[in-house]
């Protein structure tokens, strides 16, 4: 694989206008599953294979499996913001700093992928629980200055858990692990 394959393996996100009702519900799907396929992949995976970069100047996987966990706190919150102010400005993020931080670099990802476990049974419920016209709410982001619609969010969120899931798993299977 060259380097663009190893940074993008499900290549990068491409939003559209509008998302169905059935790409909602798959999108949310693939967010529910997060959490069981990190724990399967990575469950018995020890400090050797935690610490390695899954690309080549790219985070370990310890610090990736902390990133999602971050993110998707965020993506929580955010969703809780647009579904009850109009069109919330959110607040962005130092993603690649937080992944610097010494909990990030050195804490055992148990915590994270326990935290994203609950977290995401949370979200999940919130999610499936959105009608038409939630998910044409919005929140504005100022770092992209773009509007994001509901459906869009859910999406985004969806292609953020695959493409970092493998990430991991095809470090997985380059190294036979």
């Amino acid at each position: 694989m060259d380097l663009e394959q190893l940074r993008y393996p499900i290549g990068p996100h491409k939003g559209k206008s509008e998302y169905s009702p059935d790409e909602v519900k798959t999108n949310i799907q693939i967010i529910s599953a997060l959490p069981s396929k990190f724990i399967n992949l990575l469950g018995s995976w020890d400090d050797h294979k935690l610490d390695t970069p899954y690309r080549p100047g790219g985070w370990t996987v310890r610090q990736l499996v902390h990133h999602v966990a971050d993110s998707h706190i965020n993506a929580y919150c955010r969703l809780r913001l647009a579904l009850t102010e109009s069109n919330p400005t959110i607040r962005p993020y130092e993603e690649s700093l937080w992944a610097e931080l010494p909990d990030a670099q050195t804490a055992s990802i148990e915590l994270s992928l326990q935290l994203m476990k609950y977290l995401h049974l949370r979200w999940v419920l919130l999610l499936n629980s959105l009608t038409e016209e939630h998910l044409q709410r919005t929140y504005y982001h100022p770092a992209s200055e773009k509007t994001v619609r509901m459906d869009e969010y859910i999406a985004m969120y969806a292609w953020h858990s695959e493409h970092h899931y493998q990430h991991a798993y095809l470090l997985a299977q380059r190294n036979n692990w």
